[in-house]
């Protein structure tokens, strides 16, 4: 599975993503250990009601908290997410990569908590390519595809790069069930491009670039994205496609966009800056799906 019809996108509460509000951390959080994986600092915590959570840090725990919002509004299955601009994290120690996010108190600000189901297992040595998978040619993974590029993910490793750089794309199993998803949408909502012009959660960059987002070009759609593996997402997408993913993009509203926004961590002015270039974007792929 790949892929579920969210329903009535419109209604979805954005506040809380998928996970709704029963799923919100509740402190007093206890350490538990701190999480190797990945390029930012992160850490394993329990919370009052002993539901376990990784805390992420920097900034990628902003664009990490709106990403699954929107990937979970249209169908695709993600980790629920919860931004708390701060807190204390009791019994913390022998810190490493986290030691500059958490004080010796415990302190933290702007923590994206991850939700560890106990409902689904997540397979750690199995992943799977954008050009390898069950789901080739099927508008459900296109549109994956078109929501990376909307929120200028351009961090889109797949498992052949999982020794040197780790993979962004991951499995769980639920009874007899295989889950592909992505499982980190921090690199998003800011610059695409080569290695140094990249940003992540920074509404000027993300506003800049909407305007080169898609275009049709002799009859061609073309995208202006650059990631990891740039041409596994914008090579042999159709104008179905396009029409497919908007029957649902096209009913999520401003306001949902801004509460999300907030939700995690956007200011009031680059919450609107950001709902203003999504909305830019969104209104692109409308014309090209007609």
């Amino acid at each position: 599975m790949l892929w579920h019809d969210p329903g009535a996108v419109e209604t979805l509460d954005f506040r809380y993503g998928a996970g709704g509000a029963e799923n919100v951390p509740r402190a007093p959080f206890t350490f538990l250990d701190e999480d190797p994986s990945g390029s930012t600092p992160k850490v394993k915590v329990r919370d009052a009601d002993g539901r376990e959570y990784v805390v992420k840090f920097g900034d990628e725990a902003n664009a990490d908290a709106f990403g699954t919002r929107m990937a979970w509004a249209m169908g695709y299955y993600v980790e629920p997410c919860y931004l708390l601009p701060e807190g204390t994290i009791q019994g913390v120690k022998g810190l490493m990569r986290a030691r500059n996010s958490v004080d010796e108190n415990g302190r933290f600000e702007n923590g994206r908590f991850q939700l560890r189901s106990k409902e689904m297992k997540f397979l750690k040595t199995v992943s799977w390519m954008w050009n390898e998978n069950p789901f080739l040619g099927t508008p459900e993974l296109n549109g994956l595809k078109i929501l990376m590029m909307l929120l200028s993910n351009w961090d889109n490793k797949d498992i052949r790069d999982a020794a040197s750089r780790g993979t962004n794309t991951a499995i769980f199993q639920k009874d007899d069930q295989l889950i592909f998803f992505i499982d980190d949408w921090g690199g998003a909502m800011g610059n695409w491009g080569k290695f140094f012009t990249r940003s992540k959660w920074d509404a000027q960059d993300f506003m800049r670039q909407s305007g080169d987002f898609v275009r049709l070009r002799d009859g061609k759609i073309t995208w202006g994205y650059t990631g990891q593996h740039s041409s596994l997402l914008t090579n042999d997408i159709k104008f179905s496609d396009t029409a497919w993913l908007m029957r649902y993009l096209g009913r999520v509203t401003d306001a949902q966009l801004r509460t999300g926004l907030t939700a995690s961590g956007a200011s009031v002015e680059a919450s609107q800056q950001f709902a203003a270039a999504l909305r830019q974007r969104i209104e692109q792929l409308r014309a090209i799906a007609k």
